[in-house]
């Protein structure tokens, strides 16, 4: 029997987060924080399956780069109680392949 789980959190600035730090760790990379003038580095973290960018065509193409998205994020959110992004923590399907579910979870997510 398939069970469903989704549970959707904001990135706030109020709570100390960073959407970089926040895209660095789900994402396994090391990115560059022009807000906070440092660097989150999470190269060792292991476990990441799939690190996509789903962006609507309108999108400026150079957000396909994760660091340049996120800057800009940080940059057009200027308060200190800005909500800068949502993590969405989904469970997936044991009776599904992974590349089904990587499927799933895109289709969810555009």
């Amino acid at each position: 029997m398939a069970l469903f789980h989704l549970t959707v959190t904001q990135v706030k600035r109020s709570a100390g987060q960073s959407a970089i730090a926040s895209a660095a760790y789900r994402a396994g990379e090391r990115l560059y924080s022009e807000y906070y003038g440092e660097y989150s580095d999470y190269t060792r973290k292991s476990g990441v399956i799939c690190s996509d960018i789903l962006l609507p065509p309108q999108a400026p193409p150079e957000y396909q780069d994760r660091q340049t998205l996120w800057n800009a994020v940080e940059k057009a959110e200027r308060g200190k109680d800005a909500q800068l992004a949502y993590s969405f923590d989904i469970a997936l399907q044991n009776e599904f392949s992974l590349e089904e579910n990587i499927a799933l979870a895109r289709q969810f997510l555009s």
